[in-house]
C-alpha cells in the first residue's frame, strides 16, 4: 500500500508543463516542474515524504536558463528578463551585485547603529535621515563633489579590473604597494586583514547577507516616509503595544 501510495503522490508532485516563458525561466525553452520526493524511514506503517526543491532552482518547479546553471555563488538561476543572457554582462553584473551587497551591508549597519547608540543614550548623533542637516568641515555640496571624485576614481579602477583582471593591482602613486593577483572581487591584502579564504560557502553567505541588505536599507527608507521614524525608534513604539501598533495601524492611518 505504501508503494501505490509512493507512486501516486509522485505522480501529483512531477507534473510537467510544456508552456514557454522567456519572463519566466529567462531564456526561451519549456518550463519544467520537478520537485524531489525522497521517502524517510519511519517504524510505523504511515510512509513519510521529504520534498525538497532542487538547488539553483529561484522558485521550485521553474528550469533555471541554461546560462545560469548553480556555478555562480548565490546562483538560483533568477533572471527573469533574461538580462544576462550576455557573458559580458553576466560577469559584471556578478561583480556590480556583490559591490552593492556590501555597500548595503555597511549602510544598513551605519544606519542602524548609531540610532541604536542614540536612543539608549551611550552616544549622541543625528539620525541617519537627519544627518544631511548636520554642519560639517564643509558645506554639503562641497562634500558631495569630493565624494564624487574619490568614488569616480575608485569605480573606473574597478572596471579595468574586471576588464583586464590584474592591470590596476599596483598602486599608481606609491609603486611599492601592491594587491596579489587574485580572484576580481575578492582582492585579499589590505582589503582582507583577517586573511578569510573565499571558498565557495564563504562566498554563498556574503552574497545572501548582501541582498538581505540590499532589502533592508529599502525597508528602512520605506518605513520612514510612511511613519518619520526610523527602524529602531519604529521596534520600541511597536513592543510598547504589540496588540495596536502594528503595520496594519501604520498603513491604515491610526
Amino acid at each position: 500500500m505504501a508503494t501505490v501510495t509512493t507512486q501516486a503522490l509522485a505522480a501529483v508532485f512531477r507534473p510537467s508543463c510544456a508552456a514557454k516563458s522567456r519572463f519566466l525561466t529567462g531564456s526561451s525553452g519549456k518550463l519544467h516542474r520537478e520537485l524531489a520526493i525522497k521517502p524517510m524511514a519511519s517504524s510505523s506503517s504511515t510512509a513519510s515524504f521529504k520534498v525538497e526543491a532542487k538547488k539553483g532552482e529561484w522558485l521550485p518547479g521553474l528550469a533555471s536558463p541554461g546560462y545560469l546553471d548553480g556555478s555562480l555563488p548565490g546562483d538560483n538561476g533568477f533572471d527573469p528578463l533574461g538580462l544576462a543572457e550576455d557573458p559580458e554582462n553576466l560577469r559584471w553584473y556578478v561583480q556590480a551585485e556583490l559591490v552593492n551587497g556590501r555597500w548595503a551591508m555597511l549602510g544598513v549597519v551605519g544606519m542602524l547603529l548609531p540610532e541604536v547608540f542614540t536612543t539608549i543614550g551611550i552616544i549622541n548623533v543625528p539620525k541617519w535621515y537627519d544627518a544631511g542637516k548636520a554642519e560639517y568641515f564643509a558645506s554639503s555640496s562641497t562634500l558631495f563633489v569630493i565624494e564624487f571624485i574619490l568614488f569616480h576614481y575608485v569605480e573606473i579602477r574597478r572596471w579595468q579590473d574586471i576588464k583586464n583582471p590584474g592591470s590596476v593591482n599596483q598602486d599608481p602613486i606609491f609603486k611599492q604597494y601592491s594587491l596579489p593577483p587574485n580572484e576580481v572581487g575578492y582582492p585579499g591584502g589590505i582589503f582582507n586583514p583577517l586573511n578569510f579564504a573565499p571558498t565557495l560557502e564563504a562566498k554563498e553567505k556574503e552574497i545572501a547577507n548582501g541582498r538581505l541588505a540590499m532589502l533592508a536599507f529599502l525597508g528602512f527608507v520605506v518605513q520612514h516616509n510612511i511613519t518619520g521614524k526610523g527602524p529602531f525608534d519604529n521596534l520600541l513604539q511597536h513592543l510598547s503595544d504589540p496588540w495596536h501598533n502594528t503595520i496594519i495601524q501604520t498603513l491604515s492611518g491610526n
